[in-house]
């Protein structure tokens, strides 16, 4: 099953932090010339990451990244319309392969917590009332009869696993 989290950090004694840093380093520099997301936001004094507001503010930005590379643990890439290479070095860098983003924690600013990706992907929501699901061992149905919604979501034997073990974690 694919690890959906990464996590580096600086002086860390799990065993897991190099490989953690080498899946970093090749969705980064697969960021080449593509426009990111570029959001920096101030830690909680709680810590609690989770409480922060990542909608779009002001400072903001959306740029084209190029040349992103991660040498030892510091972060390279260029920006268009400025001169040089610009840089940053995390204490901690924690990769998230379900949304697509990159949260960096500086090592010069503590306090702060940058967060990189793909410009956000709007989905269509479709809110069913009444859904009746039926399962097969390749598909998967939902159909709101009083809406006159079905969606059919064909399941690769790998996407039916994941869904067995997604749904052995709800509590109910």
């Amino acid at each position: 099953m694919m690890q959906i989290k990464h996590l580096w950090q600086q002086d860390s004694n799990n065993p897991d932090n190099a490989s953690n840093l080498a899946a970093i380093q090749q969705w980064w520099a697969s960021l080449a010339s593509q426009e990111i997301s570029w959001r920096q936001r101030l830690i909680p004094e709680n810590g609690e990451i989770e409480q922060i507001n990542w909608e779009p503010q002001r400072f903001d930005e959306v740029f084209l990244l190029n040349q992103p590379q991660l040498r030892g643990i510091t972060l390279y890439w260029h920006k268009p319309a400025t001169e040089g290479e610009r840089n940053i070095t995390p204490h901690k860098l924690e990769l998230d392969t379900l949304a697509q983003h990159l949260y960096i924690y500086p090592q010069n600013q503590r306090g702060v917590v940058i967060r990189v990706g793909l410009p956000e992907i709007q989905y269509q929501t479709l809110q069913l009332k009444n859904a009746e699901i039926a399962l097969s061992a390749n598909l998967m149905l939902i159909r709101d009869k009083g809406q006159k919604i079905e969606i059919k979501v064909p399941l690769s034997s790998e996407a039916l696993s994941r869904l067995r073990k997604q749904l052995s974690l709800i509590k109910e």
